[in-house]
């Protein structure tokens, strides 16, 4: 275009160097693609036998997982629609924290058939309408597949926890979820409040040390610490603690202020006085009953050396939250500075021992009566991604947990919720007239995607597997399902495989939602990139946190 030519049109308005892509081609299916390219990414790792993914970032760090959240969360997904799916996602693992993968590829599926869709002829904003029937009519077919007498559920009852987060765990960690649930399920069971309502995930810690394997794990009540403690006590029994934010050292007693000195013996006195009150201070938190004290910061070469007289065990814990958790579990207030603490202050522990696990010196804080409100699940395992990993599945089974504690209603896994919505909304669909029914029809379709990618995801023929599910679906048994290990379908009741309602619910209504917002846009205008610096560059010479 020459300089002498006005620009017109949309040009005219907007800055040089925008882009601006409007009308179904460029946009609409533009989008589609993108969300269908994230999807395809995350779909392969769907269920138990879901591969994994190598993700690297932009800080060099690696992942080696097939949590979905984790993926989309390191990939930094720029494309705008995409985004669109990740926030689902993010929702997703914020509200449940499982079923983010679930998601993700269900909104990708969703989204691909309108591609279809949009191709025959139809307008958005009726595929739309026909999916927002669809997932209401989904969430109503849902909540009539619950199984019966499930809503009343003992949650402080191990195996009926179990029998909930064994889904979700086996969804991460094929294989290792009866040892990791027992775990878990112990944890959580340990610290769950008089209401469960209330349980707090941070409650259940995970020290990940590495070394021996998964079934060296075991679960500890209370906290587990890294590191060593600070003086030559090395272990303590049924003790009182106190806590000093401020650290242990002698600028408690310092004030800033200029002293002459005048001859060598006011210097030897002035030293002393110090001495005398860094003692002082120290004697008096012996005499309150104390054993043990906890610094916040750093302790001083003359305070330890008191403790040490006094024998008072020393601990360091520099991280603000351990801190906190730390009086969580002991019940001690935290005192600001180093002062002779009141009796109500001091907190109380059943042990603190230093022991060693495969070369690693850990602290171990051990309250069995007290509040038991920590409680932290050791893992093992021979590498950090491994260990990465079992994380990631111990914080899905809490959270699956705190799911439960609001609303322990299940329904039938492995496909099985999934091949039954499919197959009574395509019911559904030839009930409505208008345009709306091939996009009800479509969302139908796309419910087979789940036992498509198990199926594919575990090596087996998926059409064979859809086919039988329908035809056993169809003869009214809703509860068939697809049996990984043996690979065949069956009553899913039998192999104690469910999943929990809200996870579905949550998946399919902010999948549908992040669909439904994609198809809306028709116009994508971006403005001009601003100069400057990217802002996505790190910085250098910074560690992950």
């Amino acid at each position: 275009m020459g300089f002498s030519m006005q620009p017109y049109g949309i040009q005219s308005m907007l800055k040089e160097g925008h882009k601006h892509l409007s009308g179904l081609d460029e946009a609409v299916l533009k989008n589609i693609d993108a969300c269908k390219q994230l999807s395809t990414i995350t779909r392969t790792s769907l269920g138990p036998n879901g591969m994994n993914k190598m993700v690297i970032n932009h800080l060099d760090k690696l992942f080696v997982t097939n949590d979905a959240a984790t993926i989309v969360n390191e990939l930094e997904v720029q494309h705008p629609a995409a985004k669109i799916l990740v926030l689902a996602g993010k929702a997703q693992q914020e509200e449940i924290g499982d079923g983010a993968n679930l998601t993700i590829s269900f909104a990708g599926e969703i989204l691909q058939n309108a591609d279809e869709l949009i191709r025959m002829g139809l307008h958005p904003s009726e595929i739309i309408s026909g999916y927002n029937k669809s997932i209401d009519k989904a969430i109503e077919i849902l909540g009539e597949l619950v199984e019966p007498g499930s809503e009343n559920m003992d949650v402080r009852n191990k195996e009926q926890v179990i029998f909930r987060m064994k889904a979700a765990v086996a969804s991460k960690q094929f294989g290792q979820e009866d040892v990791l649930c027992n775990l878990i399920s112990e944890a959580c069971i340990q610290v769950c409040p008089k209401n469960p309502a209330n349980f707090n995930v941070d409650n259940v810690r995970v020290a990940k040390l590495v070394g021996g394997g998964l079934n060296n794990s075991s679960t500890v009540r209370g906290m587990v610490l890294k590191g060593d403690t600070v003086g030559t006590l090395k272990r303590v029994e049924k003790a009182k603690v106190a806590v000093f934010v401020g650290g242990v050292d002698t600028s408690a007693t310092e004030t800033k202020g200029t002293v002459l000195i005048h001859s060598a013996e006011q210097l030897e006195n002035y030293a002393k006085t110090e001495e005398a009150k860094v003692e002082e201070l120290i004697k008096a938190v012996a005499n309150s009953g104390a054993k043990v004290i906890v610094s916040g910061a750093a302790v001083g070469e003359m305070a330890l050396h008191f403790c040490e007289r006094y024998k008072l065990m020393v601990l360091k814990i520099s991280s603000k939250f351990e801190l906190r958790r730390f009086c969580r579990t002991t019940g001690a207030v935290a005192i600001l500075k180093l002062s002779p603490p009141n009796p109500d202050d001091l907190g109380y522990v059943d042990s603190i021992s230093v022991e060693e696990i495969g070369g690693t010196r850990v602290t171990v804080v051990r309250n069995e009566e007290g509040g038991n409100s920590v409680c932290t699940v050791v893992l093992r395992g021979s590498t950090d991604s491994i260990l990465d990993d079992l994380e990631r599945a111990v914080d899905d089974g809490v959270n699956t947990y705190k799911a439960m504690c609001r609303d322990s209603r299940i329904v039938p896994g492995g496909a099985a919720t999934e091949i039954e919505l499919a197959k009574r909304l395509k019911e559904f669909s030839f009930k409505e007239t208008g345009l709306d029914q091939y996009a009800i029809a479509k969302f139908a379709e796309s419910f087979e995607m789940i036992p498509k990618t198990l199926a594919e995801n575990a090596g087996l023929n998926a059409m064979e597997i859809i086919s039988s599910l329908y035809a056993d679906h169809a003869s009214g048994n809703i509860k068939v399902g697809i049996d990984l290990e043996e690979g065949v379908c069956k009553d899913v009741s039998t192999l104690k495989i469910w999943d929990l309602y809200v996870t579905k619910f949550f998946a399919l209504k902010y999948a549908t939602d992040a669909a439904c917002t994609v198809l809306r846009v028709d116009q994508i205008i971006m403005a001009k990139p601003a100069g400057g610096p990217r802002r996505d560059a790190a910085p250098g010479g910074m560690d992950e946190d």
